[in-house]
């Protein structure tokens, strides 16, 4: 079986985990958003690649969910100590050796995509990562701050504000003139089933979805797109996906997620048995739907949740 997943940063990798569990044996294509890339100390910093890779690979802070296991932080304290900034984002010293490798190799001509695979050939994450473009998208927040409204990285909305200001609107800054990366559209022409999973509908799926062609290619696959909802009760499982749904006029609900990725590009919804209610509206909007246990508790109970989306994907085919 061969799988395409869309995937932002925690709640991607950790379902891939789960998804690998489920089905050993299936080629699975994990595009990764890159829309959360920033620049650093001169360093070109990959936070969702980064997660599925040290997920996959074994190197992941568990706790955290992202960043290195077993860190230390010598750099980080000496460039303060310098007063050399941002000191609002957090990279350790294991993390640094990663971004140098990646920005020596760009710097020497190789696109993302190689850089990625390079990257992956130490970690051996089990999956074919691929960024969604080689060429630079970077999500940006219009954001209100003591009454004037400006534009700021994703980043730093959502690291240093916390997402604790009000957003007014979400852009992928140079998406309108990417192109999706190498492998991309080939990956999601030759797929058995794509699968969405329980990440940020904005700023992780949706900017992925934003690179002109891959929403296209993805609704013309013919294949099933199978969707878990990140919003479980009303709320966001983690992190605070319920900010930027408002800066783009959709309530945090499982059912109005699903509407916002529409009937055109989505088969199969799962929600969570908490949001069982929402079946018959989620199925009225012409989405096959299904309520499933969808806190990602363990890998057991993740490769629970991966296996009734994937039976959901037959479910809809037959």
């Amino acid at each position: 079986m061969r799988i395409v997943v869309l995937a932002g940063g925690i709640g991607g990798a950790r379902f891939l985990r789960g998804l690998k569990a489920a089905a050993p044996e299936a080629d699975i294509t994990v595009i990764g958003n890159t829309g959360d890339d920033i620049h650093l100390f001169g360093l070109k910093v990959c936070p969702d690649l980064d997660t599925v890779m040290y997920t996959l690979g074994g190197g992941i802070h568990e706790e955290q969910g992202w960043g290195r296991a077993e860190e230390t932080f010598a750099v980080k304290e000496e460039l303060t100590a310098y007063g050399v900034g941002p000191e609002w984002f957090g990279l350790g010293d294991r993390d640094f050796a990663t971004h140098i490798v990646r920005t020596q190799m760009l710097g020497a001509g190789y696109p993302l995509s190689a850089v990625t695979e390079a990257l992956c050939a130490r970690w051996k994450p089990g999956v074919r990562l691929i960024p969604m473009s080689d060429d630079r998208v970077e999500t940006h927040v219009l954001v209100e701050v003591d009454g004037e409204r400006k534009a700021v990285h994703f980043q730093e909305y959502w690291v240093r504000l916390r997402a604790s200001v009000t957003a007014h609107a979400v852009v992928p800054v140079g998406a309108e003139g990417a192109k999706p990366a190498p492998g991309v559209l080939e990956a999601i022409a030759a797929a058995d089933v794509i699968v969405f999973p329980p990440s940020n509908p904005v700023v992780s799926i949706g900017t992925i979805l934003a690179v002109p062609g891959i929403r296209e290619a993805i609704a013309e696959a013919g294949v099933p797109v199978v969707g878990l909802s990140p919003i479980v009760g009303d709320a966001p499982v983690r992190g605070m996906a319920d900010k930027v749904l408002a800066a783009v006029g959709v309530e945090s609900t499982a059912a109005a997620v699903a509407a916002h990725y529409g009937s055109g590009l989505l088969d199969g919804w799962l929600v969570d048995t908490v949001d069982a209610g929402a079946v018959a509206e989620v199925e009225s909007a012409g989405i096959r739907c299904r309520a499933v246990p969808l806190l990602m508790e363990s890998v057991e109970a993740t490769a629970r949740m991966a296996r009734e989306a994937l039976a959901l994907a037959e479910e809809v085919q037959a």
